[in-house]
């Protein structure tokens, strides 16, 4: 497949999909869970002797010739793999999957699994943000050939967000716009990484931790209970505990110990910062100072009210997913 390499058109999102945003996230569009057959595709990048996995999720298969679709690439925090963190399905729940949201709208959505999570290679090493960047290099290389796109929308959550906002300042010719959503900056006053930091001797001499049941329902529910619905908790533990019950300390280990990690100032792309009412992973104040410092006039900050850590998969997620891609679909400007 050879679909050429033209630049990304954000326009073309709306028409691609062949529906408007206000359709696209209603209560009915949260309700079609598994209703459409969406084309899907496993692929594998190389860092090394590391095989990394990645899948991929549009709405029809690429055919020679097409306009390339956007594509929306979602980097995966430190406690899940990528499908879990956005593919998840919760029975009788409804829509759960951003990837089947944005597929629906008309993007060419992918994910990952860091080195050391889900089908990746689990390795002695503790899988930080800096070995995090390493493999999303890997990673955008399939993602380029595979799209024929120069440029790619990147997605982070959590320590995703660190990786993908690290990945940015690597290589920022790849970067189109930017979402850095339950980020941290320097971590000051942040009481979910006081909190972290009591376990710092550990991070420092295990490269995995435990990551259970218990551990899994504690994301949904350390900030503010009640953001989200506890059957999501089940469903991502189950998906996730194939897996096995432990999972990398690199990305606890530099949030506790290594911040900052991105500098606002080296980020040239389009960034919108996204943050739940309720989490404690940063402050309000850390948030906005970085913001504050981003030298590109095209950024937003957004707080969504009654969200948590996890929003993309709280009960008000289509928030989340509206105003991301309200983001992505962002008119050109014209005056320059």
């Amino acid at each position: 497949m050879n679909p050429g390499d033209t630049q990304p058109t954000r326009r073309a999102v709306m028409t691609a999909a062949g529906l408007g945003l206000g359709a696209a996230l209603t209560g009915t569009a949260l309700a079609q869970q598994g209703s459409e057959g969406f084309w899907t595709r496993e692929y594998w990048a190389k860092k090394g002797e590391v095989s990394l996995y990645l899948f991929r999720k549009r709405l029809a298969a690429p055919t020679a010739g097409e306009t390339p679709l956007p594509v929306l690439f979602l980097v995966h925090g430190s406690s899940n793999s990528g499908r879990s963190s956005f593919d998840l399905t919760v029975p009788g729940a409804g829509e759960y999957s951003m990837m089947n949201v944005f597929a629906r709208l008309g993007y060419d959505t992918w994910t990952m699994d860091f080195e050391g999570y889900g089908r990746s290679t689990v390795t002695a090493g503790n899988s930080d943000i800096a070995s995090g960047v390493e493999d999303l290099k890997a990673a955008a290389d399939v993602v380029t050939r595979e799209t024929g796109r120069a440029r790619l929308h990147f997605f982070g959550e959590s320590s995703g967000a660190l990786r993908a906002g690290a990945f940015a300042m690597a290589r920022p010719a790849l970067v189109d716009r930017l979402v850095l959503e339950a980020f941290t900056w320097t971590g000051q006053d942040s009481p979910t990484l006081k909190k972290r930091a009591e376990q710092l001797d550990f991070y420092r001499t295990h490269n995995r931790r435990k990551r259970d049941r218990d551990m899994i329902r504690s994301i949904f529910t350390r900030d503010k209970p009640g953001t989200s619905d506890p059957r999501v908790a089940e469903a991502l533990a189950d998906a996730e505990l194939v897996f096995g019950d432990t999972v990398p300390t690199g990305t606890y280990l530099d949030m506790t110990q290594n911040l900052p990690l991105v500098d606002p100032a080296s980020v040239q792309a389009p960034t919108l910062i996204l943050r739940g009412e309720h989490d404690g992973i940063a402050t309000l104040d850390d948030l906005l100072a970085f913001f504050a410092k981003l030298p590109n006039p095209d950024r937003q900050f957004v707080l969504l009210a009654g969200a948590a850590h996890a929003v993309t998969l709280g009960i008000n997620r289509a928030q989340a997913w509206h105003a991301v891609h309200s983001f992505l679909s962002m008119p050109p400007r014209l005056d320059v």
